[in-house]
């Protein structure tokens, strides 16, 4: 295909600006923003390409419609990762002296004359885009004819074709014809050359089906008409007497190239002979009515409500309010459904009026499509809803809350006066009943599965209280939805780099090969799953961390598709550093959800939330019953990472550790939440040390934010005192910890002897809040004792594993008969047949 570019200060290629624009890549060079702002409103095309400098001028050019933006290569490379998370890479091109394969772009253009390195570069990295669509090369030659645009077109490179060696002359022969250059890489296999064309109006809809010949098509072009090939009267100027012109819009041809399609604003009576808009019969829908519109406008029967509209703009408008307030109101999909199409009647009447079409209206949607800066989008103070508090002379005055101010203390044990059954009572956490929970959950699984994002949004409205326009954000997000100060960004950042480092580290990047036996190989390698659900509590903490623990590796291990789920702020937005981290680790969609509704999204799939291959997360207990559910429904065919229960930690400290800091450690998870459990071994502590440590419990809670909350969870943790570090490591170990910390004199060497343990803290100066934000490891661990079987969140959870076998002659041979007896024990003969057929080949 070829690729036109003009050249904005060269002034005699504006005759062409016109006949270009109806081509989807025009690439526009050395022109200034403002200037191509003023050529996208003049030729209403939001196709073209153009040149940028920076990120900033890139962000420009977006904002005032440029499809697509091209950067030195040098320049992207510096930007890469600021781009990334800004716009999708269908949007990016690069251009360079020499071929070289780039992530992230679309659109790779070569300036050079060795065609066979271009030809050979464009094979070898030629893939589909993640959004869909391929990616594509393009070549800049010195010398172009519209046989080397066919012959590159062939190996799937596109030609850059500047504007000043094009025309749409047929009879200028030093230049190429715009028509043939469009037509060098179309296909056709009918004997008379025509093409297959597909005329639609702007919104894609089907007019008819006619033929093309590059006479036809030049006309077209010429003449800015709906132009086609009769094959029984030759040149076909579309209206020409019947006065159903048609004013051309677009043109192209499909991925295959054998089809042409005309995008045209269809005038007069219609497309068709019969003088229906289609050759499919009557139009419908939008189109309809807007023809009826201007039907009405210009000559309107006797009574019509529509011509008294038009001539009452203060009716219009009431009624334009009137709708919108009542679509605002509508719950149910019908009528939801109901009072949006009467919204559109006036709105498209009012439209009308103002002489804007449906065309005008698409247009303005388009570039907005295109930008990439985005408003807040809070409405107008006069539209905020308004709430007030209830008159203080009809209010009875508010009790004044009793204020808790004993002592924040933990139980207290010692091992050798407990009895055994004490002992096992001790390991023991709160008894959920689970079954309770499942019957409240499955009915909200159930409803999300049939209802979707509407049900969705009602139980966020139930339970969260926020009323939600839109549920689903989508990458690229907003900018400005997660603006941080330049200190938490620099934190996250920092615990990024940590995480991810570590992470990649864990990654099987090598196939595992093994050769079991002479002639037999057996190998496993690993694949990455392909859509993951991330669920990101919210509660009483914001918990930007876990975006970070649970995205990084769906990143390293190359997800597809990675959905967030968290719960909206009472004002319906995310909460920003959640967003920042989603947007740092490529995330596609941010689901403004919480609870079993958000889990029951991404398990079943709405209408804006992909389903997904797997659920990662922690969350309260309804959210662990909910992925409990999705996981035994087999409708559902989606796995979770592993069952989750109250954040918790035990201390080990003996006498060399600090009381300061092990009651630190002790509180970091107590604020976690009410039912955070919270345990200490005190191993030979005399009296006095553990009663610092209890002071410091006491002194660091109540200077905390969190200390409500710490008062109800410490009371229910204890303090278990031992002799024997073995006796600790015993009870550790039985117990299963999410987090175990160890103030030890020798806490290294104590490591040996953890047998079950989500993450283990080694010595005073490692602290669990190292490993639950930045140090490197994953702080989604397995609670609830389920560290006895299960790993915490990490990379290898994120991917699968394959593996395979390859038998040679040799090893068919030998190990023939060892298949065939073990298949004859098991009395299943096809087994034993599968190699036996073989074998007689082989030992002829």
């Amino acid at each position: 295909m070829f690729v036109p570019s003009i050249d904005l200060v060269d002034a005699s290629q504006a005759s062409l600006y016109s006949s270009l624009s109806f081509f989807g890549s025009v690439i526009l060079k050395n022109g200034q923003v403002d200037q191509i702002k003023s050529l996208i409103n003049q030729t209403g095309s939001t196709l073209y390409w153009a040149y940028a400098k920076s990120v900033d001028e890139a962000v420009q050019l977006w904002d005032v419609g440029v499809l697509k933006v091209i950067f030195d290569l040098d320049v992207y490379q510096q930007a890469q990762q600021e781009l990334a998370g800004m716009v999708s890479e269908d949007r990016i091109a690069v251009t360079t002296t020499s071929p070289v394969a780039v992530q992230g772009v679309s659109t790779v253009i070569v300036t050079t004359s060795d065609i066979d390195a271009v030809k050979k570069f464009a094979a070898d990295n030629a893939g589909l885009l993640a959004h869909g669509g391929e990616k594509t090369f393009v070549v800049e030659l010195e010398n172009v004819s519209i046989d080397t645009i066919a012959k590159l077109g062939a190996d799937h490179v596109d030609v850059l074709v500047p504007a000043s060696l094009l025309t749409t002359a047929t009879d200028d022969a030093s230049k190429l014809n715009i028509a043939e250059a469009f037509l060098a890489t179309a296909k056709t296999d009918r004997p008379d050359g025509l093409y297959t064309t597909m005329v639609v109006d702007e919104f894609n809809k089907a007019l008819g089906l006619v033929y093309s010949s590059k006479q036809s098509v030049a006309e077209s072009i010429r003449l800015g008409q709906g132009v086609y090939q009769s094959r029984g009267r030759g040149l076909w100027h579309k209206g020409l007497t019947s006065g159903a012109t048609q004013t051309l819009k677009h043109i192209d041809y499909d991925c295959d190239g054998d089809a042409l399609r005309f995008v045209v604003e269809q005038h007069g009576a219609g497309f068709c002979h019969l003088n229906t808009r289609t050759c499919f019969g009557a139009d419908s829908g939008i189109t309809a009515l807007e023809k009826t519109l201007k039907e009405r406008k210009n000559n309107a029967p006797e009574g019509s409500y529509t011509a008294r509209l038009f001539a009452d703009a203060k009716l219009l408008r009431a009624k334009i309010m009137e709708e919108a307030e009542e679509l605002c109101d509508a719950t149910d999909k019908e009528e939801v459904a109901w009072e949006a199409a009467d919204l559109i009647y006036f709105a498209l009447t009012k439209c009308v009026s103002a002489g804007v079409s449906l065309a005008d209206i698409e247009k303005n949607l388009n570039k907005k499509a295109r930008k990439v800066t985005r408003r807040a989008g809070n409405a107008k103070p006069k539209w905020e809803e308004k709430t007030s508090a209830a008159p203080t002379s009809a209010a009875a005055p508010a009790a004044t809350p009793a204020v808790n101010n004993g002592r924040i203390e933990m139980m207290k044990f010692d091992l050798g006066s407990i009895s055994k059954q004490k002992r096992d009572e001790l390991l023991l956490r709160p008894i959920i009943d689970s079954s309770e929970i499942i019957k409240r959950v499955t009915p909200i699984m159930q409803e999300v599965k049939k209802g979707g994002d509407a049900a969705v949004m009602s139980f966020t409205r139930q339970f969260d209280r926020v009323d939600l326009e839109q549920q689903t954000i989508t990458a690229p997000f907003d900018p400005a939805q997660m603006e941080l100060d330049p200190v938490t960004k620099a934190a996250i950042d920092q615990a990024y780099d940590n995480i991810y480092k570590f992470h990649d580290a864990q990654l099987d990047k090598e196939t595992l090969v093994v050769e079991t036996m002479p002639g037999v190989v057996c190998s496993r390698f690993s694949r990455p799953i392909e859509r993951v659900g991330l669920y990101v509590p919210g509660g009483t903490a914001v918990l930007p961390s876990t975006t970070l623990m649970l995205g990084i590796p769906a990143k390293v291990a190359g997800c597809r598709d990675i959905v967030i789920a968290t719960p909206p702020r009472s004002d319906g937005s995310v909460v920003p550093e959640v967003l920042y981290v989603a947007h740092k680790v490529g995330a596609s969609h941010v689901v403004k959800a919480g609870g079993a509704q958000a889990v029951a999204a991404m398990a079943y799939g709405t209408e804006t939330v992909p389903k997904v291959d797997k659920i990662f997360g922690p969350g309260n207990q309804y959210v662990t019953a909910a992925k409990m559910v999705a996981q035994n429904d087999t409708s559902c065919l989606v796995a979770i990472d592993m069952p989750a229960g109250p954040s918790e930690v035990l201390v080990i400290a003996d006498m060399t550790s600090n009381p300061a800091y092990v009651a630190a450690d002790l509180l970091s998870q107590a604020e976690h939440g009410a039912d955070s459990q919270v345990v200490l071994l005190a191993v030979d502590l005399t009296e006095e040390h553990l009663k610092k440590i209890e002071d410091e419990v006491h002194d660091q809670a109540i200077a905390l934010p969190r200390c409500d909350i710490i008062r109800k969870s410490i009371p229910h943790s204890f303090t278990l005192s031992m002799k024997t570090l073995e006796e600790a490591m015993e009870f550790s170990n039985d117990y299963a910890p999410e987090h175990l910390i160890l103030h030890l004199e020798d806490a290294p060497g104590a490591v040996s002897k953890v047998e079950n343990a989500g993450s283990v803290f080694v010595g005073q100066y490692s602290p669990e809040s190292f490993g639950d934000y930045a140090s490197g490891t994953n702080h989604t661990l397995p609670t609830y004792g389920y560290s006895r079987m299960y790993s915490g969140v990490n990379t290898n959870g994120f991917v699968k594993h394959i593996t395979s076998q390859e038998c040679t002659a040799e090893g068919m041979d030998r190990l023939a008969d060892t298949v065939m007896r073990l298949a004859e024990i098991e009395g299943l003969d096809a087994h034993r047949n599968a190699v036996a057929v073989r074998v007689k080949d082989l030992r002829k």
